[in-house]
């Protein structure tokens, strides 16, 4: 019933989604950009894609970060696109997508400031779907409580500030925590969100999709704080997001490991993730490390995103799979501007 009306409100947004995703480098593509020889031969390659001529407006030399940056360019467009495009609850969906990206800009504000880096730079790094008007006064931040009622209490991320304004001093250590907690808190009320307004196919594939993004965390936090005194198992429960494949089971055991072993045997009672730590090469793609595992399953589960009809999950299954494109040709660039080429096939693609 839900497929009937769909298209009504939502048909279009998810065919340019899909053209979006037609449009995705394939393998041989990919085979293509690996064997050339210089950036300028990778900006023709390039230029045969979706791409066309993203560097029209560079007269400079070519740059791994010039190509990263105009790629990204044309991801944040076609994203935008789709927001001015989208009405009621997708809306909602794209705004709960952009409230990731701004806790990223928020903790890179804080500690850009607390190490007395330059603000325009620090702005600069900022990820554009991430951005918010007051998010350049960020760099006036002492301590947490002042920060939340003179900037952060105006933005979409006042609800995630609960239990996090218990830190007093603004250190390293006390911004992870605070960006973890930020973290739990938003990764919860979206999947709060996707059981409340989402139908299936739609709340299906973005629970499973929410449900490894916070398993994620939780083996980063529990990898992370191996042997950190500062950090109680208590501290460590209060930073897991409480969903997840390894939610309730594991968590508590994950707060107490102390050595990477039996992390390690934890996190392989769940099937999909017995590999994660294996490090050994498949496919001549080179060894994988833990992030390169997580990208590989991440791309997996929004590839088969793709295979339901009358879904607004494509648009998170797409953005994320553009992404790790983007980082795909920065690392065949950098690997050719570096003359490693030994190293260039590392790269991962499904599509």
């Amino acid at each position: 019933m839900e497929g009937l009306f769909f298209n009504v409100n939502y048909g279009y947004v998810e065919g340019v989604v899909r053209g979006y995703k037609s449009g995705l480098l394939s393998s041989n593509q990919y085979v293509n950009l690996t064997q050339c020889d210089n950036l300028e031969d990778l900006k023709l390659q390039l230029a045969s894609t979706d791409y066309g001529n993203f560097l029209a407006q560079h007269s400079g030399p070519l740059s791994t970060s010039v190509i990263q940056d105009n790629l990204s360019k044309k991801l944040y467009q076609q994203f935008q696109y789709l927001k001015s495009n989208s009405s009621g609850r997708l809306t909602q969906f794209l705004d709960f997508i952009s409230y990731g990206y701004m806790i990223d800009n928020v903790s890179l504000m804080i500690t850009g400031t607390l190490h007395e880096r330059d603000r325009s730079e620090i702005l600069s790094k900022c990820h554009p779907l991430g951005w918010f008007d007051t998010l350049p006064t960020l760099s006036i931040a002492t301590d947490i409580e002042s920060l939340y009622s003179t900037v952060l209490i105006d933005t979409p991320l006042a609800p995630f500030f609960k239990n996090c304004l218990t830190v007093d001093d603004l250190d390293d250590l006390n911004i992870e925590i605070i960006r973890n907690r930020l973290y739990k808190n938003y990764l919860e009320a979206f999947v709060e969100f996707v059981e409340k307004e989402f139908g299936n196919p739609d709340d299906e594939i973005m629970t499973r999709l929410l449900s490894f993004e916070a398993d994620k965390r939780v083996i980063n936090i529990a990898l992370n704080s191996l042997n950190n005194p500062d950090l109680s198992a208590e501290d460590k429960l209060s930073l897991f997001p409480s969903y997840g494949k390894l939610y309730p089971t594991y968590h508590n055991e994950l707060s107490q490991v102390d050595d990477f072993e039996q992390l390690k045997q934890i996190v392989e009672n769940v099937g999909e993730y017995k590999d994660i730590f294996n490090e050994s090469s498949d496919s001549g793609s080179g060894a994988k490390n833990l992030e390169d595992w997580f990208y590989l399953l991440e791309m997996q589960y929004c590839k088969n995103a793709f295979t339901q009809q009358f879904t607004l999950s494509t648009v998170w299954a797409w953005l994320r799979s553009k992404e790790q494109e983007i980082r795909n040709v920065t690392w065949i660039a950098e690997c050719i501007a570096q003359n490693q080429k030994n190293r260039i096939e590392n790269y991962i693609s499904v599509y």
